[in-house]
Parts: C-alpha cells; structure tokens; sequence
C-alpha cells in the first residue's frame, strides 16, 4: 500500500481520486484551504471507503509561506510519499494578482514548485515514487516577465501560461531526479467541475474521467517508470494517452530560463 498526498483534494477529481484510492487500501493525505472542509471531507471519505488511513493539511496556494509551512507539516507527519498529485488550481479568482503575480501562476505553478522541491527527500525515500502534474490542453508560451510579476495578462492566458510551465518544470523534474516518475498530465477538458462550471457554464465530460486517470498514473504499474511525459485524456475513449505537450516544453533553453527565473523569483 502506498502513501499519497492529493492537492486541491476536498472537492472535484481530487477529491473522487482520493476515494477511489482510499478504497484500495491506501494511506490518503488530502489538502484544501478550509480546515473545515479538509475535516468533513476526511470524515466523508473515511464513511464511504471504510478506510481509517486518511488524513490531510490545510494550506491557501497562494501564499507561498503557507505551501512552505505546509511542506514542513507533510516532512514532520510523513517519513516517506510514494505519490504527490499536485492537483489544486485555479481559473477564475476574485483576486487577479497577489505579492507574487499573478493568482494563476502562483496557484497552478509556483505552488506545486515549492511543494514538491520541499519533499523531493521523502519522495526520494520510498523506493519508487510519483509526481503527477496537472497540466491542461489549454497551453501558451510563456511570458517571463510575466513570471516575474512584471506583466498582467487576462484570465485565459494567464491560465494557459501556467499549465505550459508546469509541464516545462514537470520534464525538468524528470531529468533532475532519479527514483521518482514524474507526469504531466491534461485529466480531460471541460471536466464537470466547480472550476470548470465558474468558468464557462458547461462540460464536455464527467470528472469521473479526470479522477480515474489520476488513479491509474498515481497506483498502475503500467506508469511507474514513464517519466517526462505528458499524458493527454483528451486522445482516446475512454482512456486517453501519452501525447505530445506544447512545443515549448521540449525546448532546453526555454526550459532552463524558465527554472533559472522561477528560483530568482522564489529566493530558491
């Protein structure tokens, strides 16, 4: 049985991942903003799996003491994870920018950044670990300046820019880590969600989609050594594929100036 960490788990496919998982027997750490939520969600998931393994932390995305001071709680609680699906985002927000930029590129990258940097050493302690990355479909090259907190942009490029980052720093990951499978992956587009049903007022799919396909890169064997890879649910019925991301994410030089940046912005 392994032992997972699920962001952004108290509703939507985090939250239907983290019981499908919870059903098989595995230790579950759910996250949200509200400690609230987080408790009746851990009581919910406990009720509907008969799972007493299930726990969770309690930490707002976008302030980025709160990710570090989180990562800190997961060190102390945890001796070793075996899989963190960095799953929390945000689209639509009633605030567009905070001290670190824009709410999106806070939230959906520079968030999973610290987190996952943070507990690379008990990834590193279990003997095969999983960092699952939730990219999008939606995909824009993206701005430094805009990295940086330099440069505003509206609510679609913005989004879009910070998923292309995400699987940019995902391959990087990949590369720079040796026991632990690191995947991007698009769980599907227009998943019905409150994320998506904010935003546009319609769905494509159910989010039972997204949340089994974070089940099987989280558990199956199949994925276990297919790191550097982005993985599109789009393609495919009813399961999607390996495909191919944003051009961008191949780039070494994009890539190396996005992470260069990205440490200057956050003191790394």
């Amino acid at each position: 049985m392994k032992t997972i960490l699920i962001t952004g788990s108290t509703d939507g496919i985090g939250k239907l991942a983290a019981i499908k998982l919870a059903k098989d027997g595995h230790t579950v750490y759910i996250h949200g903003r509200s400690s609230e939520k987080v408790s009746n969600v851990i009581s919910e998931i406990k009720e509907v799996s008969g799972n007493i393994n299930i726990d969770g932390f309690v930490a707002d995305f976008s302030d980025l003491e709160a990710v570090k001071k989180m990562a800190s709680e997961v060190k102390e609680r945890l001796v070793k994870l075996d899989v963190l699906i960095n799953n929390a985002g945000v689209f639509k927000s009633k605030i567009n920018q905070n001290a670190y930029g824009d709410i999106r590129m806070v939230v959906n990258y520079f968030a999973p950044y610290i987190l996952t940097n943070e507990l690379l050493p008990i990834l590193e302690d279990a003997e095969t670990s999983r960092v699952i990355n939730l990219s999008s479909a939606a995909q824009a090259p993206v701005n430094i300046e805009v990295v940086k907190g330099a440069e505003v942009l509206n609510v679609n490029s913005a989004y879009a820019q910070s998923k292309l980052a995400l699987t940019m720093w995902t391959f990087d990951l990949a590369n720079r880590v040796k026991n632990t499978t690191a995947i991007a992956v698009n769980p599907g587009s227009l998943l019905n969600t409150r994320m998506v049903q904010e935003a546009f007022g319609q769905h494509w799919s159910s989010a039972d989609k997204g949340a089994t396909i974070l089940y099987d890169l989280a558990v199956a064997s199949i994925y276990e050594k297919e790191t550097g890879k982005y993985f599109d649910n789009d393609k495919g019925d009813p399961k999607g594929t390996f495909g191919v991301a944003h051009i961008d994410a191949y780039d070494k030089v994009k890539i190396e100036e996005l992470i260069k940046t990205t440490n200057k912005v956050l003191n790394i």
